[in-house]
């Protein structure tokens, strides 16, 4: 069985860039979104995305925590890690199985958080 598709939901590009850059070279294929708006697009198109790696602090009028918790509704078998570097999140706040990830991270803390899902 294949590895799961990794959405990666940041606003900031260069980010962005950089995580699909460290889970990509672990082998998974990667999807980018700049919103939960976008995020919420692309999960409705691509029924492989099987993790979602999202910033907390994001624009529009749903945040990381937001968006986590739509997914876990709509999307429950997806897999949720969630990161910032303003807040950290406890795990009374998180949607059940999520994991949270401070910034900055490494690739190996990165990689390893989205492994933790791969069975």
């Amino acid at each position: 069985m294949s590895n799961p598709v990794v959405l990666i939901v940041e606003d900031e590009p260069l980010l962005r860039l950089s995580a699909a850059a460290m889970i990509e070279e672990a082998g998974f294929e990667t999807c980018e979104a700049g919103s939960a708006e976008e995020a919420i697009a692309l999960l409705e198109a691509d029924s492989r995305i099987g993790i979602v790696f999202a910033d907390v602090d994001l624009p529009g009028s749903m945040d990381g925590l937001r968006l986590a918790a739509a997914i876990r509704d709509r999307w429950p078998p997806v897999e949720l890690v969630l990161t910032s570097g303003h807040v950290r999140v406890s795990d009374v706040d998180l949607p059940e199985r999520g994991l949270f990830l401070p910034k900055p991270y490494s690739a190996l803390q990165l990689v390893h958080a989205v492994e933790t899902f791969v069975h």
